[in-house]
């Protein structure tokens, strides 16, 4: 694809770039499964590849985008989006300090408390829609990274991105923002001022529900993100070429669905919110959210597909609810193109930060109405169709 051409990232990731397989001619990148790539006579790898734990060329086209959609330098694939976030810290070294949010990802939480700390880094969670608490946590010379992410599962906590960049950057430390909610559609957090974008591309960036895969995408190509490539190199996090392609054939469609499955969310949260049988609702795009002004900053096309419901009768009626759903799926996970229900304080255990009436809801690209009518039937206690 052409330099110079004002194409809009809706046509470049529709394209996937504009590459072109040369020897073939073929508009869809194809997969290489080899493990192993030929040496040069003189043991030189010239072609850029020697081993599969290393990288494999089925990566190139969907890193290549992902840093075009990101703004970045350069970007890599891992097994999981566990993998990739994890390499960010593993990049550190131990007695490193780190920042990270009191709402997150659950299991990116759990792993920084226990494993994390065992292996010597230090780890303060804060609320990082409070700057102030943010500000007095971070160390001017310890720490080394700050994580954010938002929205934030499965709350919808928002955070400043370019406050939080300017708080991190002072203390000499880097800002790493996991941005698979808001996906590269609704925010770019590079061009606010991070050094580092993660990405569970098994959500929304392939968004069918049939793909294990995480990403890292850096402002810049320094010593840090040497230190991240060898990591995945040696511990062998790296993603199967067969889902490398599955991955990009996902992504292609990214400004497609993102945009229809943010709007369902839209109508469905306006819509719940003056449900008699819903107490709140949590999402970024209603006006009296906390976040909503941040969020309307540095989102656009929307506030993504994910929102959350406090159901009238505690944590009874709100399983309940989601024992008697027909349309919506009772699963984990996010970002595909099927709706999905979950009660996450059963999920995440005795330290979530979700309150025990709380339903999360991750919204598909379905029939709105249908969408509200199976809820609706539900929240009323009518298991009819």
């Amino acid at each position: 694809m052409a330099d110079d051409a004002p194409w809009r990232p809706a046509t470049r990731a529709a394209q996937a770039l504009g590459a072109i397989e040369a020897a073939t001619g073929a508009i869809t990148p194809g997969i290489q499964p080899s493990t192993t790539f030929l040496r040069d006579p003189d043991n030189a790898y010239r072609r850029g590849f020697s081993y599969g734990r290393d990288t494999n060329p089925t990566y190139r086209p969907a890193e290549e985008l992902l840093a075009d959609l990101e703004g970045g330098a350069a970007a890599m694939l891992f097994a999981s989006g566990m993998a990739a976030a994890t390499a960010a810290f593993q990049a550190l070294a131990p007695g490193d300090h780190v920042v990270a949010p009191k709402v997150m990802y659950w299991s990116l939480r759990n792993w920084l408390a226990t494993f994390a700390v065992r292996w010597g880094l230090a780890v303060t969670f804060v609320a990082m829609d409070d700057l102030a608490a943010l500000a007095a946590a971070v160390v001017p010379g310890r720490t080394k990274l700050v994580w954010v992410e938002t929205p934030a599962n499965p709350t919808w906590v928002v955070t400043d991105i370019a406050a939080v960049a300017a708080i991190a950057h002072r203390a000499g430390a880097r800002l790493a923002v996991d941005n698979t909610v808001a996906t590269p559609f609704h925010t770019r957090p590079i061009g606010l001022g991070a050094d580092l974008v993660m990405h569970a591309a098994t959500k929304a960036l392939n968004g069918h529900s049939d793909v294990v895969a995480g990403a890292l995408i850096a402002a810049h190509h320094d010593e840090f993100w040497d230190r991240i490539r060898v990591n995945r190199q040696q511990l062998g996090g790296i993603l199967g070429s067969f889902e490398a392609w599955l991955l990009l054939r996902g992504m292609r469609t990214l400004f497609v669905r993102v945009p229809v499955a943010s709007g369902n969310a839209a109508g469905l949260a306006a819509r719940l919110a003056t449900h008699p049988r819903v107490r709140d609702v949590l999402y970024p795009g209603l006006p009296n959210h906390p976040g909503h002004a941040i969020a309307a900053r540095q989102m656009s096309g929307g506030f993504g597909a994910l929102l959350s419901i406090r159901v009238v009768g505690g944590a009874a009626a709100a399983i309940a609810t989601a024992a008697r759903v027909q349309l919506w799926k009772r699963a984990t996970s996010l970002g595909g193109v099927e709706s999905l229900i979950e009660h996450r304080a059963s999920v995440e255990g005795a330290d979530t930060p979700a309150p025990d009436d709380m339903l999360r809801l991750a919204v598909g690209i379905e029939d709105v109405d249908d969408l509200y009518r199976d809820l609706d039937q539900t929240l009323m206690g009518n298991s009819g169709p």
